[in-house]
């Protein structure tokens, strides 16, 4: 469903997939929504009229994970057939297909500049490659459980990786561990940095969504709210 963030009204109910839909993403520009399925598709639907303009396929199992390049121009989506996709949202055609990962992946992410992707898969491992050659960059290494969730800092500099209770955050041109926030009672789904990289928002199956101080580690703030997926909107609201 599709809200008008103004008002709360219901703007439109998009109907196409056959099965769950697990992800969603919203274009830089506002004006494209996209949706990842059970049921192996990926959709771009036009924000304003809700109108289908293109089904994405070519994964061979569930699609997990989607995520705009800041321009807009390319998308990237992370399947349980053990690999992630970049695709042409232009004209829809696939225009690289990564097989770094060892197990299903579970969450992709475009750096800032558009010329990396970081990418997580259920047996814990974290890969960075170059989002146009898929030369791999770093392979990150700490969680031993699966991670549901990655992200890079606003400025490009940092890499989060949310696994089972635990948060790590790692240096994105080294690739060393720099924190591990830990407070959640138990997995954590999701994870947003605010637009200053200053604070880190967490969301977990434990009905919290808890807030960091990226620097220090230190928690900030406890939210009891029931929700798997949080992001710091441009104003620094978190929804």
């Amino acid at each position: 469903r599709v809200w008008d963030a103004a008002t709360g009204q219901e703007m439109h109910t998009l109907r196409g997939h056959s099965d769950v839909v697990w992800s969603v993403s919203v274009s830089p520009d506002g004006r494209r929504l996209v949706s990842a399925g059970y049921d192996k598709t990926v959709k771009v639907w036009d924000a304003v009229t809700g109108g289908e303009t293109l089904t994405l396929k070519g994964h061979s199992s569930r699609v997990t994970s989607v995520s705009f390049s800041r321009d807009g121009t390319r998308l990237a989506t992370a399947s349980y057939d053990k690999t992630v996709k970049l695709w042409d949202v232009a004209t829809g055609q696939e225009a690289l297909t990564l097989k770094g990962q060892n197990g299903n992946v579970t969450s992709v992410s475009f750096s800032p500049d558009g010329k990396r992707l970081l990418s997580a898969s259920k047996n814990g491992t974290v890969n960075l490659c170059d989002a146009f050659t898929g030369q791999e960059l770093l392979t990150v290494k700490g969680h031993t459980e699966a991670v549901r969730s990655v992200c890079f800092s606003p400025d490009g500099t940092r890499l989060v990786c949310a696994s089972a209770k635990t948060v790590k955050v790692w240096d994105a041109a080294t690739g060393q561990e720099t924190r591990t926030l830990k407070g959640h009672t138990l997995y954590v789904n999701s994870v947003s940095f605010s637009r200053d990289v200053r604070r880190l928002a967490t969301a977990s199956d434990d009905k919290t969504v808890r807030v960091w101080n990226v620097d220090t580690g230190k928690e900030i703030e406890c939210l009891q709210i029931h929700t798997r997926c949080i992001i710091y909107d441009r104003n620094g609201q978190l929804i």
